[in-house]
């Protein structure tokens, strides 16, 4: 449960939390379970704090610094968190679904288990992140940093994630069903066994990129820089190649059935 003392003095406004908050520097506030559904926290000063089980639904946390904060369990569902500090913070098993993180930073969070589904992330820079397991079903991910995360059984169906940097990340056994990712970024890339069915990677960069037994069955893969990749076992039915560049890719074992190859 929160601390009455930390909680009333949060609510009491901005003016009287900064002045708190300067004056404790050592002191992490604990606000569990609080209820700040709604609650105006723009700007505020949260880094460190215990947030764990608090409901901020619909909250407007605008550049707010929740860097390092436990925000595990926490309900943030459509909460506005654009350009919010949420660097190393926990939220594991937090609720983010349709919340605005835009130019947010996730760099080294925790957010295994997590749901963001259908969450704005445009922008957002997730670096090192912790993303297994988590929902990310129809996520906005377009031109955000998503370099060495780990998105190990993610479900990113229908996310998109153009022009994404997604280098030497982690998607192994990822679902990205119908996900778009022209012109993004996965060099060196794990997609082992990843299921990329119907996805849309034209132009993408997939150097050196691991795709041993993914499913590319109808995938488009136009002018996608495929070279060096590891393609062993993958199946590529229907998938389309037009233009693509596999020099020294390795094909072993690679279903082509039906798949329209480079000229």
């Amino acid at each position: 449960m929160a601390n009455f003392e930390h909680l009333a003095l949060l609510k009491a406004g901005a003016v009287t939390w900064i002045d708190w908050r300067k004056q404790n520097p050592l002191i992490k506030p604990d606000l569990s379970a609080a209820n700040l559904s709604g609650d105006n926290l723009r700007g505020a000063n949260l880094e460190g704090a215990n947030l764990s089980k608090v409901d901020l639904d619909h909250a407007l946390l605008v550049r707010a610094n929740l860097s390092g904060a436990d925000l595990s369990s926490a309900n943030l569902h459509r909460a506005i968190l654009i350009e919010a500090d949420l660097s190393a913070a926990n939220l594991s098993v937090a609720k983010l679904s349709g919340a605005t993180l835009t130019q947010a930073n996730l760099t080294h969070a925790n957010l295994i288990g997590s749901d963001l589904s259908e969450a704005n992330l445009k922008g957002a820079w997730l670096g090192n992140a912790n993303l297994i397991g988590t929902e990310l079903k129809g996520a906005n991910f377009k031109e955000a940093d998503l370099g060495a995360a780990k998105l190990i059984r993610a479900n990113l169906c229908f996310a998109n994630l153009i022009a994404a940097n997604l280098i030497a990340a982690d998607l192994g056994e990822a679902n990205l069903y119908e996900a778009e990712l022209i012109e993004a970024y996965l060099y060196k890339t794990n997609l082992y066994k990843a299921n990329l069915n119907k996805a849309h990677l034209s132009g993408a960069y997939l150097l050196r990129a691991n795709l041993n037994e993914a499913d590319l069955s109808k995938a488009d893969l136009r002018w996608t820089n495929l070279k060096g990749a590891n393609l062993a076992g993958a199946n590529l039915t229907g998938a389309n190649l037009t233009g693509a560049n596999l020099t020294g890719a390795n094909l072993s074992g690679v279903n082509f059935d039906e798949t329209i190859m480079p000229e």
